[in-house]
């Protein structure tokens, strides 16, 4: 089995050489390199073809009766790093800002374990490309490679948690992560001089109105015990102060912690989106992109079995946790199959996409063994 020491050194690595969604080569190269001198008796390694730079390692059981996956992504952000480390990012402008070195090392650990300790079950094995962007998991999916002897029966991953103490497990029932929506609004009226307002149609004045109405979205057409949020973040329009912009563009998110949550919302600024078309005499285009990035539901079961196991071993700190807005396109795996998603805690000051995140690396070790175990017991249960 991997030691503490040899992990730090992986996940040193991996630091190094964070690369963006779908270019992962070099990500995956050193992956598949580092699993090449692990145990191969009962491993089956599969890079395919139609998502190149993804991975997937079958571990065949003992006595197989279901068949458990287990996904880590492996892109990075485009962040300029400035934690000063000696073994900072050597990509310019690429950093692993949201601890995808940790959740590969993390894995990899586990794998190793498992190549040296045949599970009674199947163990499915996914470093996935491309969570930060792209859409990597629904690709996955959608390309068909979770097919016959590929397909997980459930699924679980990890994500880091600044917040957490060092190598701290953290769960919850129900939703981990909200789903999220990106929004974008194009206004299109008809542009003129500022002194004639009578000869042109004024999108800025119309994107303003439409502004102050997404904001009666959540505070009058959703249940106040329930969660959403609408942020419109950028707006863009005009040229120069005086002449009336013909054209205005609205970009935006919508978070929810259901589906079912995010989908109300989307209608509701669909019809607002329309009223003001019609109001304002003018075409207004609305685009919706959810993409694969679907609230992370944790599966009820199997969730109640994860909590109950990591509450009673003694070698972990169970916290249990409050949902959180941030998104994850592991939701869209969870919406296809059942499964947990839990948090790893990293006990840093930095957050999550910070450039400064600095992950304290005493938690790979203990999350590698909390999972582990986690494993064992499962396919005891």
């Amino acid at each position: 089995m991997l030691t503490e020491e040899e992990l730090i050194h992986i996940r040193r690595h991996l630091h190094q050489i964070p690369e963006l969604a779908l270019q992962e080569f070099e990500t995956h190269q050193y992956l598949a390199d580092t699993i090449a001198n692990f145990n191969h008796e009962f491993l089956e390694v599969r890079t395919p073809e139609e998502l190149p730079t993804a991975l997937m390692v079958l571990v065949h059981g003992q006595n197989p009766q279901r068949t458990i996956g287990y996904r880590t992504d492996i892109d990075a952000l485009p962040v300029k790093e400035q934690t000063g480390l000696p073994y900072s990012s050597t990509h310019p402008g690429v950093m692993h800002a949201c601890g995808h070195d940790i959740h590969m090392t993390v894995a990899l650990g586990v794998l190793n374990y498992f190549s040296e300790h045949q599970p009674q079950d199947n163990l499915l094995f996914f470093f996935q490309p491309a969570e930060e962007s792209e859409n990597g998991g629904k690709r996955a999916y959608e390309l068909g490679l979770f097919s016959g002897k590929w397909c997980p029966d459930e699924f679980y991953g990890l994500h880091d948690n600044p917040d957490l103490p060092a190598g701290a497990i953290g769960c919850r029932m129900g939703t981990l992560f909200a789903g999220t929506t990106e929004v974008n609004i194009d206004l299109n009226g008809k542009g003129g001089h500022a002194a004639y307002p009578q000869d042109a149609n004024d999108t800025v004045v119309a994107a303003a109105a439409l502004i102050l109405q997404v904001q009666t979205v959540i505070s009058r057409s959703i249940d106040p015990i329930q969660s959403g949020v609408i942020t419109l973040g950028k707006i863009d329009g005009g040229t120069i102060r005086n002449v009336i912009a013909g054209h205005t563009r609205i970009e935006g998110t919508i978070r929810g912690l259901t589906q079912t949550m995010i989908e109300t919302i989307d209608q509701r600024l669909k019809d607002l989106c329309e009223g003001i078309g019609r109001s304002f005499n003018m075409d207004v285009e609305l685009e919706l992109n959810q993409g694969g990035y679907w609230p992370v539901e944790n599966n009820p079961e199997l969730t109640k079995r994860f909590i109950q196991y990591m509450k009673t071993t003694s070698a972990v700190n169970f916290i249990e946790t409050e949902p959180a807005m941030t998104g994850e396109d592991f939701g869209y795996l969870l919406a296809k199959f059942p499964g947990t998603m839990f948090w790893l805690g990293v006990e840093d000051n930095s957050q999550l996409h910070s450039a400064t995140l600095t992950p304290n690396e005493a938690a790979i070790k203990r999350g590698v063994d909390a999972i582990t175990g986690f494993l064992e017991y499962r396919m005891q249960n």
